[in-house]
């Protein structure tokens, strides 16, 4: 049961002035984030132009910089469709890195997820299987990789919180069912961020929160980082233990 900073995702650099877009910044928003209770670091690595990218280039300086700053904190990254648009060039891209997180999460909605899967494992890289729907559960059964994920991320886009607890619970059945037995992080984004923290403190779950899913904290108003986020949330985990 820990709180990952999810300190940037896909975010563009107006949705924040704090917001860490080049790996010195990821660096001491890391070091930040753990500063204030964040147990791990989720981070979207960033080429020279501040897009997002899986480039050797772009990741092993940001992995790098951020064991210098953050040691033997465990470093996570995202493999996301999005980011190379080119399911060989995440291949390629993955193959090539020198500078290696602990673990990557793998969204099962997208086509490649099983290859980049084996991709990782084969590089020795944990994998957080992304189960953002029902139907992602049930293809991460089917390929019978419940079992070898290091942890499952139910992240929850909907944002009227009925229906995003409905399709969480949803999730959760079939995983039940299936009997996976995996660590499971469980997160909302925008609106339903807190009401998440909230639920996964409850349900002795670990969560995430960072400007990655959103800028408020649960009054209401603006965070100043990364760092007041992760302390709100570590705040209402400690209400719960």
């Amino acid at each position: 049961m820990i709180v990952q900073a999810c300190i940037n995702g896909a975010r563009s650099a107006d949705f924040h002035p704090a917001l860490p877009l080049d790996a010195e910044a990821m660096a001491r928003d890391g070091a930040a984030s753990i500063a204030a209770g964040a147990a791990e670091l989720h981070v979207h690595a960033r080429g020279a132009d501040r897009r997002e990218s899986l480039s050797p280039a772009a990741m092993d300086p940001t992995i790098a910089a951020l064991r210098r700053a953050c040691p033997g904190t465990l470093i996570g990254v995202s493999t996301g469709a999005w980011i190379e648009n080119d399911d060989i060039g995440t291949l390629v891209a993955i193959a090539g890195w020198r500078e290696l997180p602990d673990y990557a999460s793998v969204n099962l909605s997208e086509t490649a997820a099983p290859i980049v899967m084996e991709s990782l494992r084969q590089r020795g890289i944990g994998i957080e299987a992304g189960l953002a729907s029902v139907a992602d559960a049930e293809r991460l059964i089917s390929l019978d990789h419940g079992g070898r994920v290091l942890r499952v991320l139910i992240e929850i886009s909907e944002q009227t919180l009925d229906e995003a607890f409905a399709v969480a619970d949803g999730i959760e059945q079939v995983l039940q069912r299936a009997g996976i037995r995996r660590s499971v992080l469980l997160h909302g984004e925008n609106a339903t961020v807190w009401p998440f923290v909230e639920r996964a403190a409850a349900r002795k779950l670990s969560t995430r929160v960072g400007l990655e899913d959103g800028k408020e904290l649960p009054d209401g108003t603006v965070a100043t980082g990364n760092a007041a986020l992760v302390a709100a949330a570590v705040a209402i985990f400690r209400t719960k233990s």
